[in-house]
């Protein structure tokens, strides 16, 4: 329906007039809240409209708005507002204004046309002649030609950055989009490591990587070392949910590629993690991708202990008495769920920590049974130390023929030998085998004099575990038991272990006495050798069963380092 027409001829013409930026960035530039390209359109259709006759009646602003859609909030407006109200002329600067694609141009130019209104240009001859008609088509197709022109220059130009390291796009959290001088002495936008942020992320990642959190406790703990979002205009920096945390850890660009339409090329910034740790974290995601059950009492000893009447895993409840004070108990998983009839009392959970504590006085290694493992061990150090060069030689080889192997495959890609699909496939194999290899690098790179000091250490704890046990802190606590013990049966007021090799056969030596062929022969039958030991890509023996590291004592000892 056209809209309400003037009746009164000496009235002047009456127009509006629409006003559109395509960015943010030109609408406030310098500060000024309508920066230089509104008061410029602004005033130009206002000369327009003196130079008809015509007295502009309303303004609609479209700020930060692109014309590959008509969905925009002050274009329906306008639309509107004609339809409403007699109006006898549109006013835009340029026909691109209203739309950039032929569709959109049609569909407004006949919705203008029905409220009985005249499109005028500022600054094109388009009007309701044949000649006018045809400049406002062509003027509309060449509109539509530089939008997705210049879609397809942006994008072959990101393209290009990501091939030669750069990022294209806006920088992940834990870096900032900064403006830098080229050798030339020209400005270029690159990026740099946030001081704020980017410890945060590379803690996070190293969290992760140990498989004791998930992403719900990890996401709290970063709000609670105030980790937060980069604020914009439109909303403020707030606490990262869970699926932002979860993209961090998946996204490679933490350890130093660029990811660009699914192809990672080396990226120009400096890695917040190395190689093995992102390797780590994404084994731990994968592992936990049919879901992530949230620990919501979480306790060292759980997945330990077990209830001595019926064997059923123990878990943690929390009891209120009428006071309002919580109490942690353990109680039976077999009788919470009424699944076997078990009628084992709920245990108090401290009480349960001091019956642990005293069962590791009874695993002690006897002394002449920790002097002999030293005297095999310090054999063993001495051989294995020729060992560990030619292993660490051997890597170092495999990384750098992987590196090349790498390299020459983006070359390949960009001379377009290879098709995307199989350089996704081939990016994808060689990352995971750098992975392995750095890992097995790290592991490697110990000092066999700190090796030594730090095995010696660990019989000196193992010949004492209850010192070593009470001085330890909840996580390593969690790894100590682990470590000693396959389960921990806790009965009305004792506990009953079952012990992990060779833990078993050491301690039963020494309860018994026997250091003679016996003491030898479980030795060699229990201890492995220090290869195995020092070698993170070799399945773990029962000497480190249990444990998320594959050797037994890290180099800091058994203590997390500082």
């Amino acid at each position: 329906m056209n809209s309400p027409q003037r009746t009164d001829p000496a009235e002047p013409a009456v127009a509006v007039s629409y006003i559109r930026v395509s960015t943010r960035e030109q609408a406030e530039r310098d500060g000024d809240p309508e920066g230089y390209s509104i008061p410029a359109q602004r005033e130009a259709n206002r000369r327009k409209a003196t130079a008809i006759g015509a007295v502009v009646m309303e303004e609609f602003v479209d700020r930060g708005e692109s014309a590959r859609s008509a969905d925009r909030p002050e274009l329906q407006k306008l639309l509107r507002f004609i339809a409403a109200n007699p109006v006898d002329y549109v006013l835009v600067h340029k026909v691109d204004r209203l739309a950039r694609n032929r569709v959109d141009d049609v569909e407004i130019n006949l919705a203008i046309r029905k409220s009985g209104a005249t499109l005028v240009s500022a600054t094109e001859n388009i009007d309701e002649t044949a000649s006018g008609m045809l400049l406002h088509g062509i003027m509309s197709s060449i509109a539509e030609f530089y939008s997705r022109n210049l879609a397809t220059e942006v994008l072959k130009g990101m393209e290009q950055k990501a091939k030669t390291g750069g990022t294209p796009g806006k920088a992940p959290l834990g870096y900032r989009n900064v403006a830098a001088l080229n050798p030339e002495g020209r400005e270029v936008r690159t990026v740099a490591i946030d001081p704020d942020r980017a410890p945060l992320i590379t803690w996070a990642f190293q969290a992760y990587a140990s498989g004791d959190w998930t992403l719900r406790r990890l996401a709290a703990a970063l709000e609670e070392r105030g980790l937060t979002s980069r604020p914009t205009t439109r909303s403020p920096g707030g606490p990262l949910a869970i699926n932002s945390v979860h993209k961090i850890l998946r996204a490679s660009y933490y350890k130093g590629e660029v990811t660009y339409r699914g192809v990672q090329y080396p990226g120009r910034h400096e890695p917040l993690i190395d190689e093995a740790t992102w390797a780590r974290v994404q084994e731990v995601l994968d592992a936990r991708a049919t879901g992530e059950r949230s620990r919501e009492h979480p306790h060292y000893l759980k997945s330990s202990v077990f209830c001595g009447g019926c064997g059923s895993r123990l878990i943690v409840t929390m009891s209120k008495n009428r006071y309002g004070a919580l109490y942690p108990y353990f109680i039976c998983l077999g009788r919470h769920s009424k699944a076997n009839g078990c009628m084992r009392k709920a245990v108090l959970i401290s009480v349960v920590e001091e019956l642990v504590e005293d069962a590791y006085r009874t695993v002690q290694l006897d002394p002449d049974v920790r002097s002999q493992i030293e005297a095999r061990l310090r054999s063993e150090i001495a051989a294995t130390r020729v060992g560990i060069d030619a292993e660490v030689r051997e890597l170092s080889t495999q990384k750098e023929r992987l590196l090349t192997e790498r390299s020459r495959l983006l070359q390949a890609h960009y001379a377009g030998a290879v098709p995307l699909d199989l350089l996704k496939t081939e990016q994808d194999r060689i990352a995971r085998q750098l992975g392995a290899i750095e890992e097995r690098l790290s592991a490697a790179d110990v000092a066999i004099d700190d090796v030594e000091a730090n095995l010696r250490r660990a019989l000196d704890y193992a010949t004492n575990c209850y010192r070593g046990y009470l001085a330890a802190g909840s996580h390593v606590r969690r790894l100590y038991n682990q470590a000693f013990f396959e389960k921990i049966y806790v009965e009305d007021d004792d506990v009953r272990l079952m012990l992990h090799e060779p833990f078993k056969t050491l301690t039963a030596t020494a309860t018994t006495g026997h250091v003679g062929e016996g003491v030898a022969g479980s030795i060699d039958s229990g201890m492995p050798s220090l290869t195995e030991v020092m070698s993170r890509n070799n399945k773990p023996s029962s000497w480190d069963e249990g444990l998320n590291e594959t050797i037994l004592v890290p180099p800091a000892g058994f203590e997390p380092a500082t």
